[in-house]
């Protein structure tokens, strides 16, 4: 975590006790752009394959999470906390999920187009090829505070 993100945790939990579990990331191909949705309350979930975690060695995610979400600048603009995982297959994934990702026009199929050009390209640079029933970890999230810009 970068000086920018622990400090804004930091005085969000000033004397408070903090939580334990705490990571400052991006999200996505455009990082202000999701970060923005997710500031203004349209982007409540995020998928990720499940098998990107294996590669990379990582924990799945828990309800106990706290994220710090940070634009294409790595500077903080919100927490996140998230509120519900569930491993599903892509094409399993309901159409109230993929909306609540809140991205493009929020229909089904632009999710499913985003996310199967997505996929494609990331399983690729790791030498896998794409399913369209591979695992995805689903997550829903609230926004806990908004950094004031």
């Amino acid at each position: 975590m970068n000086k920018e993100a622990q400090a804004y945790w930091d005085e969000y939990w000033e004397g408070q006790e903090k939580p334990q579990s705490v990571t400052a990331w991006q999200f996505g191909a455009d990082p202000d752009e999701l970060a923005q949705l997710v500031a203004d309350g349209v982007k409540t979930a995020t998928c990720s394959g499940r098998i990107f975690y294996e590669v990379e060695n990582e924990p799945l995610p828990t309800t106990e999470d706290y994220s710090i979400v940070l634009n294409g600048d790595d500077n903080p603009t919100s927490i996140i906390k998230t509120t519900e995982v569930t491993i599903t297959p892509m094409n399993e994934v309901s159409e109230a999920f993929a909306i609540s990702e809140g991205e493009g026009d929020r229909t089904y199929q632009y999710w499913w187009d985003a996310h199967v050009e997505f996929f494609k390209k990331e399983l690729n640079s790791i030498g896998q090829e794409f399913s369209e029933d591979m695992l995805l970890v689903c997550e829903r999230f609230k926004v806990i505070h908004v950094k004031e810009q």
